[in-house]
């Protein structure tokens, strides 16, 4: 009986013999794992860059808007009716269980001027608290306080973008710069956010005190009115009692009765974004489901190559029966020689698979990640595959009778 170091000598001897056919025969291999490992790197990226946007947007959310106007007939959509006040805003906070903050919100797009410079931008009117909801850092300078509302002060929260545009390399804080015609004061500057997962630029925009928006920039005809109440909650487990405890206060606020409808929507993001990355889970894994297909393809040309290859050794097989080889060592070569071609088929898949994900990240611009675990499964399976695909040439060479073999022609 022949040692397992002679067996494996033999089997890389075979491969080397038939070299461009060991090539072809990997190929298949190659192609497969390659595309497991750019399509899980696309599929991961994008559910990483998904859950980061979720993150940014702040959690344990619910967004309280106002009800849809009719124009001949014509909904026009939540939010363009305005029936919510900043006394809604305060009564939510006072009332509901499981606050932890609470900040009315309302925007719109305005010019914005300094020196010759001028930019155009969302005005978002607010208080201190939306920072803190919707995860916004200050880099430089402070956040309002309740005194910027009370006394309805132009000062003024901005944006990288904004920053850069209207500023260049000058520091903007106390800075003046118009919304319109009207001078704010700059007072603090936002760290970078980045494009959300809808392309929308995070860093262009503007805050400012919620009443000075409405006294002095919005120009609103309904004095007191928000287009928006955004509710962050303790923790997720107490979200459905939030929203509960906001529908009552909004009902009884507004005189809504039983059999009329609600002037608000409330919406959970919180359920919003475990449906969000969860389908992005499910887009994940349906493309390295896919691509693993090409995997097993490689599987089958590499048990056609092995069998062929019994075929065409068979005299070889007979020879070496006939001096002492028995049928476990030609059945283990010949499994050594589908587990090589295939694990270096494999590796050759990972090599290109990662360089074509970089190339996708670079010239693209999309977001790549490329985990160990996907590496790890791609080298593995392609691996099981060339045990599991030569299992039946190596199988059918063993029962080769050394008397036919020699025979054979």
């Amino acid at each position: 009986m022949l040692d397992f170091k002679s067996i494996f000598k033999m089997a890389i001897i075979s491969l080397k013999i038939n070299k461009m056919r060991s090539m072809l025969t990997s190929l298949g291999i190659i192609i497969g794992v390659s595309a497991v490992i750019i399509m899980l790197a696309v599929g991961t990226g994008a559910r990483e860059k998904i859950a980061k946007d979720m993150e940014s947007m702040g959690s344990n959310l619910l967004m309280v808007r106002s009800a849809s106007a009719n124009s001949g007939g014509v909904r026009m959509g939540f939010g363009t009716k305005p029936t919510l006040t900043l006394k809604d805003a305060e009564a939510i906070e006072k009332n509901a269980r499981g606050i932890l903050a609470v900040a009315p919100y309302s925007s719109e797009s305005k010019q914005l001027t300094y020196g010759n410079q001028n930019w155009s931008s969302t005005i978002g009117g607010t208080t201190g608290s939306y920072l803190f909801i919707r995860n916004y850092e200050i880099s430089s300078g402070r956040n309002f306080v309740p005194e910027d509302n009370q006394n309805s002060s132009k000062v003024a929260i901005i944006g990288n973008t904004v920053a850069t545009e209207l500023f260049g390399d000058v520091d903007p804080i106390n800075k003046t710069m118009r919304i319109g015609n009207v001078p704010f004061k700059i007072i603090g500057l936002l760290k970078s956010k980045g494009q959300s997962g809808m392309g929308m630029d995070q860093d262009d925009l503007v805050f400012i005190p919620i009443t000075t928006a409405q006294k002095k920039v919005f120009g609103t005809a309904f004095p007191g009115t928000v287009s928006m109440i955004n509710v962050k909650a303790t923790d997720s487990d107490i979200l459905d009692t939030t929203q509960s405890d906001i529908t009552d206060i909004l009902k009884q606020r507004h005189h809504i009765g039983k059999t009329q409808d609600n002037d608000f929507e409330i919406r959970n993001l919180a359920e919003m974004q475990e449906t969000i990355k969860s389908s992005a889970k499910t887009m994940s894994i349906l493309l390295g489901a896919i691509a693993s297909v090409s995997l097993l393809v490689g599987g089958i040309g590499i048990m056609n190559i092995m069998l062929v290859s019994v075929t065409e050794r068979t005299k070889e097989i007979g020879i070496r029966m006939a001096i002492g080889a028995k049928a476990s060592d030609i059945r283990i070569q010949f499994l050594i020689e589908s587990f090589l071609l295939s694990i270096i088929g494999g590796i050759a898949g990972v090599i290109i698979g990662v360089l074509c994900s970089e190339c996708i990240h670079i010239f693209s611009s999309m977001n790549i990640l490329i985990s160990g675990f996907s590496i790890a499964l791609s080298l593995g399976f392609s691996g099981a595959i060339g045990v599991l695909f030569g299992y039946y040439p190596a199988y059918k060479a063993s029962l080769l009778n050394p008397i036919d073999a020699l025979r054979y022609e």
